[in-house]
């Protein structure tokens, strides 16, 4: 019998260090014995959402140099100007779970995927994905047209399952004392163990040693 190793990642479509983890997230997706977990905390959705600005801006690219430093991600000068240059968006990731919700809602296999180019064309692109038009429009070149259609008219399951994926994600912050994301917790039930976050700026293999460590098999 195959033994599984759940994974619960913990991120935030917005969040430029998710973004610069992705490689190593899809890494681990690819493994055999590893089953990861997609839960988005909101962190800058609903009351932690707020309108681009100069300090932000600043501290995002500062941040943003690093993070390209540490995992190869591009952040182009378009993103600089196009996204954190602009004083009429919001730094709001409503939009993107609720697209990514309505994805693992209607072709879950492709909910990493969808993430993967709703941050690319944030920090690759230089377009808004906290825009709704931009999300939509998004979805609509990964050819998700059931997925499009729901985010465009979001009905009461739709919004009820982001709301409870926002919550379920706060819960394991708290539980395990995650100070931010991106957030690596494995096993399950009452083994399941945080991982530290420099982890997932590593290699796969010595991600994998942390994720063996927390559930041996």
């Amino acid at each position: 019998m195959t033994h599984t190793t759940p994974v619960t990642y913990l991120f935030d479509p917005l969040c430029g260090w998710c973004y610069g983890a992705s490689p190593m997230v899809e890494a681990l997706m690819g493994r055999d014995g590893i089953a990861v977990e997609l839960v988005p905390t909101g962190l800058f959705a609903g009351d932690g959402a707020f309108p681009m600005n100069d300090g932000f801006a600043r501290h995002a690219w500062d941040s943003d140099q690093r993070i390209a430093a540490l995992s190869g991600q591009p952040f182009t000068e378009a993103y600089r100007v196009g996204v954190l240059g602009r004083r009429d968006g919001r730094v709001d990731s409503g939009p993107t779970t609720l697209a990514l919700t309505a994805v693992r809602l209607t072709a879950p296999e492709r909910e990493f995927e969808t993430l993967k180019a709703l941050q690319s064309a944030r920090y690759a692109g230089g377009r808004d994905n906290g825009d709704p038009a931009v999300v939509a429009a998004v979805l609509d070149g990964l050819g998700l047209d059931e997925a499009a259609h729901r985010f465009r008219a979001p009905d009461a399951e739709l919004l009820a399952v982001r709301h409870a994926r926002w919550a379920a994600g706060r819960a394991d912050r708290r539980r395990f004392g995650a100070t931010g994301v991106p957030a690596l917790i494995a096993g399950a039930g009452e083994s399941r163990r945080l991982l530290r976050a420099q982890a997932l700026f590593g290699g796969i293999d010595t991600l994998l040693a942390h994720v063996r460590a927390a559930h041996p098999a």
